[in-house]
């Protein structure tokens, strides 16, 4: 058995620090980086690759509704093809600044409102998929578990990962609760660790019904806005292993 850990990281932006991406950097191997659509700014973008790079953790662009002031958690209404031009803003934003620190990118992963709304709408999820392959196909695309993005990833031609959640609570048909209801998100660190284990070894969470949903789990994501995501991610990574998970990057064969 064998995972990858991503974070959301470089979201900070001018005088506001979110979140604590140097010491996230010990812990995880894939790091999502956020290209100022929905947070971060041009030097907090070279700044995290440059950790990211320092640390031996693959990059990836991490595209976002343009939003500063909702963070990307905030639905909007737009057309595929304006999906697609901002997506690929992104992507090449990062992947630019990734290849002048002498750094390749490995993966995308869309954000936010973005990415849950992809989750369930095939042209959004398909307008994503056109984005990554125009701009390189080899580039692997981050999606939740069966979801639409996994499925128009995989129509594009491109490698796929199927994302999995273990702060987050889970509706029946495999969707994440929304995070304006006060249980969407899990905060024990033990609850945590104890479901990512039982995700990556049996393929399946328990949803907010207490019904099972299967689940196939190639990434494991944490937010890195999350107050003490650095020590969640250090007690994930010691829970995984100590389970007989080997942690390693989706590019690391």
């Amino acid at each position: 058995m064998r995972i990858d850990i991503n974070a959301d990281v470089g979201e900070s932006f001018g005088a506001y620090t979110i979140g604590n991406d140097s010491a996230l950097m010990t812990s995880i191997t894939s790091a999502s980086v956020a290209a100022g659509f929905h947070a971060g700014d041009p030097s907090v973008l070279r700044q995290t690759i440059r950790l990211a790079k320092s640390h031996g953790v693959a990059v990836g662009a991490h595209p976002g509704f343009p939003d500063l002031v909702g963070f990307g958690r905030r639905e909007m209404l737009v057309t595929p093809a304006d999906a697609e031009d901002f997506v690929l803003y992104q992507i090449a934003a990062v992947a630019g600044v990734a290849a002048a620190e002498g750094v390749r990118l490995q993966h995308v992963k869309p954000h936010g409102a973005l990415f849950n709304m992809a989750a369930r709408n095939a042209g959004l999820a398909a307008a994503i998929a056109r984005a990554v392959a125009s701009f390189d196909p080899s580039l692997i695309l981050f999606g939740l578990a069966a979801s639409e993005i996994l499925g128009a990833g995989r129509a594009a031609g491109l490698r796929v990962a199927s994302e999995i959640f273990a702060d987050r609570a889970y509706e029946p048909d495999g969707s994440l609760r929304s995070r304006i209801k006060p249980d969407a998100v899990i905060h024990d660190a033990a609850v945590v660790v104890a479901r990512a284990v039982r995700m990556v070894r049996d393929r399946a969470v328990q949803a907010v019904d207490g019904t099972v949903v299967p689940l196939e789990a190639d990434t494991i994501c944490l937010h890195g806005d999350t107050p003490g995501a650095d020590l969640l991610a250090a007690q994930l990574r010691a829970g995984l292993e100590a389970a007989g998970v080997a942690v390693k990057s989706m590019g690391d064969t």
